[in-house]
């Protein structure tokens, strides 16, 4: 039978957890901004630092907070919600001035993957969190780890929340046309996530139609000589490899009627996409738009196609073959 979808709407005994999560949420656009400043320049490694450090810091947050529906002691899971605040608020500020102290206020290598990975994987985990804490907080009763775990992969409080952050990195990072196409159609398929788990065959005709659209619109784009970049063809063939591992868990989830662990698998598969696109659009944004051209179809191409002997001699031909010398005595 296959796991319900956890409701949009929130009982009232839930409203704190949800004002906790859309604060969440905030927060990690607050911060990202912070780390991707408006000059492009890449920013100091204790200022990186601070920014993962807040990041794991809500994390923290978020497990003591998934720990009290499980502890039967509910005064002892509270005092670790407290501690986890705490953590959260003061954590961050220590670590910052150690890396004042250790790397001197050394800029990040706009090159390096590492950061970008980074941000994503906190990123991506907290979200993860988020969506577990819903999962527990919407039951009745107690669930087992393998359905909270696919309730979790499967909730709203996740794909949605991936959807935000994605969409404001979108907003902010130079993108070609082709990159910024391909990296929308990836957002989009996180917002359509959950009905995949919940009704595959809506959720899957779905993501067969963006599949379809974003496909004609990089074809269509080519065709109008937009500029494709050496840059962006690892882009498409990762595009390419997303959609397929995302059909093939989707189909995999509706021959099993929605089971926990093909809910699992999407799921999984999800979180590896979007984490991947975060580190992308981070790691876009130091780097600046792409520049060099794959397919480049520009008019100068016309110059190319001259006859040689209509061309004008380059500069220096003249050195380079000089004419035999008609002096005199020659």
């Amino acid at each position: 039978m296959a796991l319900p979808l956890p409701p949009l709407g929130v009982s009232s005994a839930v409203v704190p957890f949800v004002i906790v999560a859309i604060s969440m949420i905030g927060i990690t656009i607050f911060v990202l901004g912070k780390v991707l400043p408006r000059d492009r320049k890449p920013p100091l490694v204790t200022q990186m630092l601070l920014a993962l450090a807040v990041l794991c810091g809500g994390s923290v947050l978020l497990f003591t907070l998934l720990d009290v529906f499980y502890d039967p002691n509910g005064t002892t899971a509270w005092t670790w919600v407290l501690l986890g605040f705490n953590f959260m608020m003061m954590a961050p500020a220590g670590i910052w001035f150690i890396g004042l102290i250790v790397f001197r206020d050394r800029r990040i290598r706009v090159n390096d993957w590492s950061w970008p990975v980074a941000i994503a994987l906190v990123t991506t985990g907290s979200e993860i969190l988020m969506g577990l804490l819903f999962a527990a907080a919407g039951s009745s009763g107690a669930l087992s780890a393998l359905i909270t775990l696919a309730l979790g992969l499967s909730s709203i409080w996740f794909f949605w929340s991936m959807a935000a952050i994605m969409t404001a990195l979108l907003l902010w990072a130079p993108l070609g046309p082709v990159e910024r196409g391909a990296l929308v159609a990836l957002t989009i398929s996180a917002v359509i996530g959950p009905w995949v788990t919940t009704f595959p065959l809506v959720g899957g005709a779905a993501m067969a139609a963006l599949m379809v659209g974003v496909f004609a619109y990089l074809v269509r784009a080519v065709a109008l000589s937009v500029r494709v970049h050496a840059e962006e063809v690892g882009l498409l063939i990762g595009l390419a490899v997303a959609f397929l591992a995302t059909a093939l868990t989707g189909v995999a989830l509706a021959a099993t009627d929605g089971s926990a662990g093909s809910i699992i698998a999407f799921g999984c598969v999800m979180a590896v996409v979007m984490t991947v696109e975060i580190a992308y659009l981070v790691r876009r944004f130091y780097l600046g738009p792409p520049a060099r051209p794959w397919v480049d179809r520009l008019p100068e191409e016309d110059e190319d196609r001259t006859p040689e002997s209509a061309r004008a001699p380059e500069a220096g031909a003249e050195r380079a073959n000089p004419e035999p010398s008609l002096a005199p005595g020659s």
